[in-house]
């Protein structure tokens, strides 16, 4: 195994080369970083800068390593945000706002949440990765998203050196999606994130996705608390996803196509049994899973590459697959979709080292 040499920034992070990547990203694909430097507190981050170390390229930055494929070698220096921090303020309307760093594992935040009784993000539970990555990303399950309780966040500007703070408004939330995947995409590191959660007392469940409220009817819940809802999803997710220390994935490789009502209505004509969920932007979201399993791929294994038995949406590793397998399977599906459907699916993940 290829062992990694250090060097360090005056005063700053140690920065480690040909380091291997693969316990790092939840695929378990094998992969090295050139360059390394592992961030435990914000303030590394401008003593970086004035080293020169983002002058000439930005570097991948890496949280869970959850929502990635290195489909080649990174051909970057590779930044993992390890910073971590807990707060609770406390306010007098009912509502706290929770401060948290970007390395702290999301699902544990959540499970901190709902300890104190906080309301909000009850509903994303189990969702890999960091924090740091989930405004990017703008995390969403069961009828919730990260914008729904969001603040603020502060970020590093890698062009300027300076802190920055952004409000939601600023963010640019859509579905999947913020300015940091577009405008800012590789200039801003996320560092922290506020959000507002609320008192159990002050707190309304959002039971808006039917598979969530069926199945608290089911355990016979007529009454859920927000732990209620908590250990529901969670039980939701573990029946559906495969834990990535089993086998290699990355969670949902495919985000849910949103499609213009006409199409949908002509493609229902042609499959009466196609699900849609309409949004207030007179455009219906198919399920991903639902179109890939139509097709074929739910299941399937070709070579070390599969598509996952209890959920289409889910590309695993069945052991020893390289990113460009990976990749190739998932280009495969996206063949098959866009040749039946007319539906062209759009990777969740991040595709690093290879032209998607």
């Amino acid at each position: 195994m290829p062992h990694s040499n250090s060097s360090s920034v005056q005063n700053g992070p140690e920065i480690r080369h040909n380091v291997n990547l693969k316990p790092m990203n939840t695929l378990g694909v094998e992969a090295h970083a050139d360059t390394f430097v592992e961030i435990q507190k914000a303030e590394q981050l401008p003593l970086l800068y004035e080293e020169g170390f983002f002058a000439e390229q930005s570097p991948i930055i890496l949280g869970g390593g959850s929502n990635l494929l290195f489909g080649g070698q990174p051909g970057r220096p590779v930044l993992k945000m390890s910073v971590k921090k807990r707060e609770v303020i406390e306010n007098d309307t009912g509502t706290v706002h929770l401060k948290a760093g970007a390395g702290e594992n999301w699902h544990e935040l959540v499970s901190f949440a709902v300890e104190k009784d906080l309301g909000g993000i009850e509903n994303l539970a189990l969702i890999p990765g960091t924090v740091g990555a989930a405004p990017i990303q703008n995390i969403g399950a069961y009828g919730v998203e990260l914008k729904d309780v969001f603040v603020s966040l502060s970020a590093f500007d890698t062009v300027t050196g300076e802190f920055e703070i952004y409000t939601a408004e600023e963010c640019s939330f859509g579905y999947r999606d913020s300015v940091f995947k577009h405008d800012l995409k590789g200039r801003m590191i996320v560092c922290e994130v506020t959000l507002k959660l609320n008192t159990r007392e002050n707190h309304t469940l959002n039971l808006s996705y039917s598979g969530l409220s069926d199945s608290l009817k089911s355990k016979n819940i007529d009454k859920p608390t927000i732990r209620d809802v908590y250990n529901t999803v969670v039980a939701i997710r573990r029946s559906k996803l495969p834990d990535p220390s089993d086998i290699g994935n990355a969670g949902s490789f495919f985000k849910n196509p949103i499609v213009t009502e006409e199409k949908f209505e002509t493609l229902k004509a042609d499959y009466p049994g196609l699900p849609g969920y309409k949004l207030e932007t007179d455009e219906v979201k198919i399920p991903a899973a639902w179109l890939i399993e139509k097709t074929g791929w739910k299941g399937r294994q070709v070579g070390n590459v599969g598509t996952y038995e209890n959920q289409a949406l889910v590309i695993v590793n069945h052991g020893g697959a390289t990113g460009e397998e990976i990749f190739n399977h998932a280009k495969t599906i996206q063949k098959s979709v866009l040749e039946t459907f007319g539906i062209d699916l759009m990777p969740e993940v991040n595709i690093i080292g290879i032209q998607s």
